[in-house]
């Protein structure tokens, strides 16, 4: 029987995969940039289970994300920068001196209280790594656009940026919507289309914001309730003998219709 810990058997197969002598050929050839997407995706997929709520899928995809960690450690290491340990220790410092008020002194003893003095070392934070002091800095740009839209507004409107209740953010979308068609009725430069297309989609995060509805949440939502009726459509279709690209617009909307009382019934 050995004592060898769960996450000391990880750290050996990983050195093991990544061993020039019996290795594993796909591992070895990795590098930090090619391992970045994969982050990414297992953290989705964690959230991913976390919605459907299947905790044993849970496990399973914070097994994979936590490989994640140790993959970039191992190569970090290889190249004599850090390793898992110092990962462990950094994350560990932090989390003690984010909060003073279970670990120190401070008397932060609300939500609110504990994120103001969270936001507060974190400046700190910034200032001793030689970040800029800008609001907007550490809202990571790697971020999927739309989360990083959220999050921008959110810095901006703790200075005071930011309207002062939603009809105004409505007034603005408005604006951004005309300016759309505007460049459309002009030809629909597609540079053009882009940029307008984006401000839409800011002000539309800010709306969010301002609602207190997580975006990204939102949409996910809503992709959801449009892959549950278009799949209905298909059923639908499909139990009539005919195929959906055959199939009239009017009648895919009768469909559609169809699913949507199917929903309001449920």
């Amino acid at each position: 029987m050995t004592d060898t810990s769960n996450i000391d058997r990880l750290l050996a197969v990983m050195a093991r995969l990544r061993d020039p002598n019996g290795g594993c050929p796909w591992d070895l050839q990795q590098d930090f940039t090619s391992i970045a997407p994969y982050t990414i995706e297992e953290a989705y997929e964690v959230a991913d289970a976390i919605e459907r709520g299947d905790r044993n899928d849970l496990k399973d995809e914070l097994g994979d994300l936590l490989l994640q960690v140790v993959f970039h450690a191992r190569m970090a290491q290889e190249e004599g920068s850090f390793d898992f340990d110092a990962v462990a220790g950094a994350i560990t410092d932090k989390m003690i001196r984010r909060h003073p008020h279970v670990f120190g002194t401070d008397g932060a003893d609300t939500p609110d209280k504990v994120k103001a003095s969270w936001e507060e070392t974190k400046a700190v934070e910034r200032a001793e790594k030689g970040q800029d002091d800008s609001a907007l800095s550490g809202v990571a740009r790697a971020l999927p656009a739309l989360i990083r839209a959220e999050k921008l507004s959110k810095r901006a409107a703790r200075v005071g940026f930011t309207w002062s209740e939603p009809r105004e953010v409505f007034r603005d979308l408005e604006e951004e919507v005309d300016e759309l068609k505007e460049v459309i009725a002009e030809g629909g430069d597609p540079d053009r289309l882009e940029d307008e297309m984006g401000d839409i989609l800011f002000v539309a995060a800010n709306l969010a914001r301002m609602l207190k509805v997580d975006p990204e949440k939102a949409l996910a939502r809503t992709n959801r309730k449009f892959e549950m009726r278009f799949r209905a459509i298909e059923a639908a279709v499909a139990a009539e003998g005919k195929r959906v690209e055959d199939v009239p617009l009017a009648e895919l909307d009768r469909h559609w219709n169809a699913a949507k009382g199917v929903e309001k019934k449920s």
